[in-house]
């Protein structure tokens, strides 16, 4: 049978070992959010650099979201698109 200062020096560790790994979590995690500014700030900057050459921005955007996008899925969503700008006379 353990004696109440075992359990005591268990939980103890317990406790300590779960504030450590806590800890390097978010240690982590804000380690990780400093590296994604820093990237979103290196996008901004290509982005602007794009736009002093005379490039559209907007249409810059769309492409790199529609080459994230599966090919069929695009597709589809190009099709609809097309109906509906047909429905709406402006094709």
């Amino acid at each position: 049978m353990a004696t109440s200062a075992a359990v005591k020096d268990n939980d103890d560790t317990a406790h300590s070992f779960a504030k450590g790994q806590l800890k390097a979590i978010i240690e982590r995690i804000e380690k990780l959010e400093e590296e994604k500014k820093a990237i979103s700030d290196d996008i901004k900057d290509v982005y602007g650099e794009a736009k002093g050459n005379g490039f559209d921005v907007k249409a810059l955007r769309t492409i790199i979201r529609m080459r994230k996008q599966d090919a069929d899925e695009r597709q589809e969503q190009e099709t609809i698109l097309e109906t509906y700008m047909q429905a709406l006379g402006m094709l």
